[in-house]
């Protein structure tokens, strides 16, 4: 997918005019992977992805690309094809401004898929966003990622590139599922629902490797990060986010303007429009609460005599045609209308457009309004930023983000959402006391002014980033090897134990195919055996010289033939690499033994697991974690438990070497057998699990559809993928020219 010319172009003339200068203008990746994301329009509230975050990352984009100090920024999304959603989400390039666009990339199906959906997808993601940076005129000087499923994202690409992450939580898994947990529901349905163990395992592989934490409140620190293994305060900063002072300000005084269509829909709801208005901006989604305010408005008579509330939680047009849970939202705040006899004093439109949110917050303020939030947490919560800069008291949820709002701008007052009694009586408090209502008012629109513009988080966020870019600045390029390069364009990499070996006529026949077409790929071995014991193996067997040996899972590197070691690739994942700690703390877990120094290497510490004594490999990577080690551990064969630097692994030396080589991963046949093959199998590759008595350990990558688990063992297996890919005919896109 080519770049925005004018954009590249850009870059290509700041390279050339900045050279390596430490202050060059900075080139900003944003990746921010579900929901709906455009620049215009922003279809906010459609569904439980499309919310505050889509917003606040085009917002961010934009306010960061207006600095003298940035030279490009890039936000990258998903590409979606889907009839059932604008063309606009299938343009591969949107330009946002100047120096600025959205970029957008497939992962998975065409169609518009929930954000749970996508985790089987993101390997490949992560391998195409990397292919799409290659092509860019440099390197970006970091990646920012938005939410857990871009964390998963980022730390691939970190690895790879060396680039320094940057990582915005948004919501956190930990904390959801206990909150979760005590509205009742079952981890079963917890799991199947929302995938919770693949997200909170993302969250903390990507705590441990982003360099800076960027968090809207220190509320979120406390409680919510404070739930994970690599928990690190110091690499964590509260920048709050900004909103737009040009499109959310306070009605006009002495202004009466006519009645916009909004308003009017509003209306038709309402027996007396001019009462105040209770004003609720959100999704359908369950988790905001709405229910409770409801009922808390529909049990106080003196609320309902007072003012009238305002629901505004997405567009539909039939109910019935919404996701389950908005179904379910919906449905429920109708039936409670019906319960408590609130017509004519509840306002539920069904549409809305973005454009049309700041005319709601001033006809709301216009009548000397309340904003509520009552969410059971929030995050941050942006809405609150908007109504507050409209002229809008608030009463909030105490869980999370609108504490420390309210706290700086001293605006309203914080509720337990749970608590009904709490929430009437906190709105009663405000509309009723004009002196109080007028206070709350202007001191939010001071304070948002002075706390939330977009001018100061994009200036503290270049503050907060330049030391680390300065420190952690990658290669221009992909360091090169030295080796001689040869022409290929396609591979077969092959694991040893249980994989290429294992059935002495599979391998006899697998070796026949190799040396037929030995001149139109290049062979290659990843294994977690040394090189001398992989070296002895191959010989003992009759397997020809592979072009390329990954050994010691994926620490080294060798180029045969005149087997020399690449010595880039070691000092690339030598970085964060404390062997003499590391080997301290594992001493002290009981049920691990080291294995033979002829199993040790310089980047690899290899134990044996008795699991009758050892804890779970869940809770060793949770005590590594804990003890801020940025490690690649991998449990294999029932029994092995091997530990690595972060940036190594038998997928991330393969990744490597294909682009050295320049071929497309898409071209790259990998068969795998054991849990420490997965990364490998994992994104672009043309991916086998051969058949064994260990493939359970690949179990989970039955959802791939780019992995194919064979029926045939061993090196029948890898003969059965490379006639299942019809590897040796395919016709690749990308053969050299």
């Amino acid at each position: 997918m080519a770049p925005d010319r004018s954009i590249a172009e850009a870059t290509r003339l700041a390279v050339a005019a900045h050279g390596t200068d430490s202050e060059r203008p900075l080139f900003i990746v944003l990746i921010s992977i579900h929901g709906l994301i455009r620049g215009r329009e922003l279809e906010l509230g459609c569904d439980a992805d499309t919310g505050g975050q889509t917003k606040y990352v085009v917002e961010l984009a934009k306010a960061l690309a207006q600095q003298p100090q940035v030279e490009r920024v890039d936000l990258v999304t998903r590409l979606v094809i889907d009839t059932n959603v604008s063309d606009d989400y299938a343009q591969p390039i949107e330009p946002l401004g100047e120096r600025c666009q959205i970029v957008r990339l497939p992962a998975g199906p065409e169609a518009y898929i929930p954000k749970e959906q996508l985790w089987p997808y993101l390997g490949s993601y992560a391998d195409t966003l990397h292919a799409w940076l290659k092509q860019q005129p440099r390197w970006p000087d970091l990646i920012h990622t938005h939410y857990a499923d871009a964390g998963y994202v980022g730390v691939r690409l970190a690895n790879l590139t060396g680039l320094p992450l940057v990582h915005t939580g948004h919501s956190l898994g930990r904390d959801k599922y206990r909150r979760l947990l005590a509205v009742g529901m079952a981890i079963e349905q917890i799991e199947e629902r929302y995938h919770m163990i693949e997200r909170i395992s993302a969250e903390e592989d990507t705590l441990s490797h982003a360099s800076l934490v960027i968090t809207s409140t220190q509320n979120e620190i406390e409680s919510q990060y404070e739930l994970y293994d690599y928990y690190t305060p110091e690499k964590m900063a509260v920048i709050p986010p900004g909103t737009d002072l040009q499109q959310f300000f306070p009605p006009g005084l002495g202004v009466v303007a006519d009645p916009s269509s909004i308003q009017q829909e509003i209306n038709k709801f309402l027996t007396d429009p001019t009462k105040p208005m209770i004003l609720a901006l959100s999704r359908p989604d369950e988790r905001k609460n709405i229910i409770a305010l409801l009922e808390a408005f529909g049990q106080e008579p003196r609320l309902k005599a007072m003012a009238n509330l305002v629901i505004v939680v997405g567009n539909r047009d039939d109910i019935r045609e919404l996701s389950e849970g908005a179904q379910h939202v919906l449905t429920e705040i109708l039936l409670v209308i019906d319960a408590l006899d609130l017509y004519g004093a509840v306002a539920l439109p069904k549409h809305h457009q973005s454009s049309e949110v700041p005319e709601i917050y001033r006809a709301a303020a216009a009548s000397k309004g309340v904003f509520v939030n009552p969410a059971l947490t929030e995050p941050f919560g942006l809405t609150l930023l908007e109504a507050a800069a409209s002229g809008l008291p608030l009463v909030a949820t105490e869980n999370g983000g609108p504490v420390d709002i309210i706290g700086n701008c001293r605006n309203g007052l914080l509720v337990d959402p749970t608590d009904r009694a709490s929430i009437a009586s906190s709105l009663l408090a405000i509309l009723g006391d004009a002196q109080l209502w007028k206070r709350y008012s202007q001191q939010g629109l001071i304070n948002i002014a002075r706390y939330y513009s977009w001018e100061a988080h994009a200036s503290c966020y270049l503050k907060a980033i330049r030391p680390i870019v300065e420190q952690q600045r990658p290669p221009d390029r992909p360091p090169s090897s030295g080796r001689i390069r040869q022409s290929f364009d396609r591979a077969i990499f092959t694991a040893v134990d249980n994989t290429l070996l294992g059935d002495d006529e599979g391998l006899e026949a697998l070796v026949k195919v190799i040396t037929a077409h030995r001149r139109a790929f290049m062979f290659g071995i990843a294994t977690g055996r040394r090189l001398d014991s992989v070296l002895m193996l191959l010989k003992k067997n009759g397997i020809p010289a592979p072009d390329i040996l990954i050994t010691s899972l994926g620490t080294e590197i060798y180029y045969t033939g005149q087997l020399f070691s690449d010595v880039a690739w070691n000092r690339h994942i030598n970085h964060a690499w404390t062997p003499q700690v590391l080997k301290r703390v594992m001493d002290e877990i009981p049920g691990l033994k080291l294995q033979p120094k002829s199993e040790q290497s310089r980047f690899k510490l290899s134990y044996y697991y008795d699991a009758a004594h050892a804890p779970l490999i869940e809770d060793i990577h949770g005590l590594l974690r804990q003890q801020e080690l940025s490690v690649n551990a991998t449990f294999s064969f029932g029994q092995y438990l091997d530990i690595v630097p972060a940036r190594a692994s038998k997928g991330q030396a393969l990744r490597y070497v294909a682009s050295q080589y320049e071929i497309p991963l898409e071209q790259i046949l990998v068969t795998g057998g054991s849990g420490g093959d997965e990364d490998m199998l994992r994104g672009n590759t043309l991916g086998v699990v051969v058949s064994n008595r260990h493939k359970e350990e690949l179990s989970n990558l039955s959802e791939w559809q780019q992995v194919y688990f064979a029926e045939g063992g061993n090196s029948w297996g890898i003969l059965e993928a490379i006639h299942h890919y019809n590897f040796f005919e395919r016709t690749s896109r990308f053969a050299a020219s």
